[in-house]
């Protein structure tokens, strides 16, 4: 604790000198080093608190400024060691600022009342007429925004989670803010009831106001030129840059949002990217990029998803206004100039091409194409299964995950193949079966709600969906067996039995954390009854299901495998272990041979198309491959095939280590 004490006569005197003033000095207190040498026109008012200035801050362009005051006015303000602060246009009111600081070129920073910077917003996601309002805070997580905007019919939940919020914000609120060590703020316009963090950088923002930059020494806050943020928290190790404006939004940790990107009543998770489009009453989970000018996001949950150029949705049909939302589940992209009519919902990791119109629900047909072809919406099921695209997809997210806080406030599953998916597909697979049962094998089109699916699409569908459910299941029973001598089969049977019963029934995908819905269930019972009721606590129980999941893929996995392949729990013996095994690497190598042939697509002729501007097909050719490389030497065609040879060695492995059981 820093001990403050009184100027002496010698040092108010010098302080008058340096042209400084004060309505009393009496209320001016100084740390014990405390020297005169390097405050000059600065004026006093209320309670101030100085430090020491000592040290130099060395400046881009290798200038170098001491710490100091120089032309500042400060009423109610304290300052810790080393800080330098000078021209600020106005004045700073009401504010603790942390050792090592640099303020210059500022118009205003000050606190005025009481406020809780930013925590206890009102954010109006998803539906803009209100009714699915999230509050936020610095702690807020995906899972939590998820519950508090969808779990509208259990509204004695929402009420105690608005509550623990609320105790929260008012618990953080106070009429003094506060800046951090190691700050810097420049050329920047009007600072209104913010709290900043440590070794944040704000460098020419026009206006923040009513809100928290929550930055750390590990995960630095930068906020840049021509930024307008107005009731908002920002999370550890963003950037919001360039223009961007913000109003009633959340940023969560590692997220970027730059190139005049603006955004009303939206919530950004981990990792999402906004720039030059626009965003309205959206809830951004993990992963959520637009790049484009033209691209519009209203009205909808995402996640693990990228936005074509021109990409935009309607919610509403000119009657009641705009209250319809609309989901595209993990994964899903849309190319450009594609166009969604809310209310709709598309299956994980889907395509959206063309516009669509009729209100589909894709939700237990994942991983498929859905095409317009003259103002109808065409199903393809499971196609995406099969594209170099999906699989890269799921090859880069863990690689681009910014986040370098120790404290992460999301937790994300990157699995591409989990029960969440797997369960969908398997529903999918009966949905695809009795369509064809029902309308006949030999029909041309099949209609699924308001989509058409062609034949060849639906037989092809319920194959890519089984290949699937071959792959997730043996890849679950090989990891269970993984390393164990077994001398018998009952030694399999009693390895094969599940830790746990936690995992069967649904999962869900909670933004980003894929769990069990019992778990789910769970802990909003503990909400509403009261026995969860701090938000770290909320938080922590995530953390346990994230965890855990592996633990409960197995209980869901080893349910499955018996209904899929018709085991009796009992009587599973090492042949059926090898069956399984055999169907799984042919699923495997299956789906890898299909990404393979999408690839090399990519090294077709028409391919080559703009290339070798002014020559021969083989000036084409060379020109290609000085920019793209040749096919046999990509990253990704050598990390598929030696995906094939490892897999390939992985079952082989498995089988020989049982097979005298058999």
């Amino acid at each position: 604790m820093r001990t403050y004490r009184l100027l002496t006569e010698d040092e108010t005197f010098r302080l008058k000198s340096q042209s400084c003033l004060a309505d009393d000095w009496t209320n001016v207190l100084v740390s014990e080093n405390f020297e005169t040498d390097y405050v000059y026109h600065t004026r006093f008012s209320g309670i101030v608190k100085l430090g020491s200035f000592e040290g130099e801050f060395i400046l881009a362009g290798g200038i170098r400024k001491h710490a100091g005051l120089r032309h500042v006015t400060l009423h109610n303000v304290t300052i810790g060691d080393s800080c330098c602060i000078e021209n600020i246009q106005n004045y700073i009111a009401n504010y603790e600022i942390g050792d090592h600081t640099f303020i210059e070129n500022v118009d205003i920073i000050l606190v005025d009342g009481r406020t809780t910077f930013g925590n206890g917003v009102e954010v109006a996601v998803l539906n803009e007429t209100g009714g699915r309002e999230v509050l936020i805070n610095d702690k807020l997580s995906a899972h939590q925004a998820y519950i508090l905007a969808l779990y509208r019919h259990r509204p004695e939940l929402i009420n105690r989670m608005k509550a623990i919020t609320d105790f929260y914000s008012n618990k953080h609120a106070s009429d003094v803010g506060s800046i951090g060590s190691n700050v810097m703020i420049v050329n920047t316009g009007s600072i209104k009831n913010l709290r900043v963090g440590d070794f944040c950088h704000i460098e020419g923002a026009c206006r923040l106001e009513n809100g928290s930059v929550n930055s750390n020494k590990e995960a630095p806050v930068h906020v840049g030129y021509g930024v307008i943020c107005e009731d908002f928290i920002i999370s550890s190790g963003s950037r919001v840059d360039d223009g961007a404006m913000l109003a009633r939004c959340f940023v969560g940790q590692a997220c970027q949002l730059g190139h005049n990107y603006s955004a009303s009543d939206s919530l950004f998770f981990s990792n999402c990217q906004g720039e030059n489009g626009e965003a309205c009453a959206i809830f951004a989970g993990p992963f959520t990029v637009t790049h484009h000018k033209s691209t519009l996001l209203i009205a909808g949950m995402f996640s693990f998803m990228n936005a074509g150029s021109g990409s935009n949705q309607s919610n509403h049909m000119y009657k009641l206004g705009p209250i319809h939302q609309g989901t595209l589940e993990r994964g899903a992209k849309t190319t450009s100039d594609s166009y969604i009519l809310w209310p709709a919902r598309v299956g994980a990791f889907s395509l959206v091409m063309g516009r669509h119109v009729n209100h589909a629900d894709t939700s237990n047909l994942p991983f498929s194409y859905l095409i317009e072809q003259g103002n109808t919406t065409y199903l393809v099921p499971g196609v995406n299964l099969r594209s170099v695209g999906t699989i890269r997809d799921a090859q880069k997210w863990p690689k681009r995950d910014k986040r370098k806080d120790p404290n992460m406030l999301d937790y994300i599953n990157y699995n591409l193949l989990s029960p969440y998916t797997i369960q969908k597909m398997f529903k999918g697979r009966e949905i695809l079966k009795e369509l064809k049962r029902v309308s006949g094998e030999t029909s041309e089109i099949y209609s699924f709600q308001s989509a058409k699916i062609k034949n060849s699409s639906l037989n092809s569908g319920i194959r890519y969906y089984e290949i699937a459910i071959h792959k997730f299941l043996g890849n679950s029973i090989i990891k269970r067996l993984e390393g164990i001598n077994f001398q018998n089969c009952g030694e399999i049977r009693a390895r094969l039995k599940p830790d746990t019963e936690i995992g069967k029934g649904e999962w869900v995908d909670v933004s980003g954390l894929i769990v069990p819905k019992s778990e789910v269930d769970n802990l909003l019972d503990g909400i509403e009854n009261g026995s969860i009721n701090r938000l770290k606590d909320i938080n922590a129980n995530f953390a346990v299901m994230h965890q855990n999941y592996y633990t409960y893929e197995w209980t869901w996995a080893y349910n499955k495998i018996q209904e899929f392949y018709g085991l009796n729990p009992d009587e599973i013996t090492a042949m059926d272990i090898i069956r399984i095994v055999n169907m799984w690497k042919e699923a495997v190598i299956g789906l890898d041979k299909m990404a393979y042939a999408d690839a090399k697509k990519e090294f077709s002729l028409s391919a080559m198309t703009g290339f070798g501007a002014d020559g021969s097909r083989e000036e084409m050719q060379q020109d290609f491959e000085q920019v793209r490389g040749d096919f046999e030497s990509n990253p990704f065609v050598t990390a598929v095939l030696k995906h094939i040879d490892e897999k390939s060695v992985l079952g082989d492995e498995l089988i020989n280590r049982i097979g005298q059981l058999a």
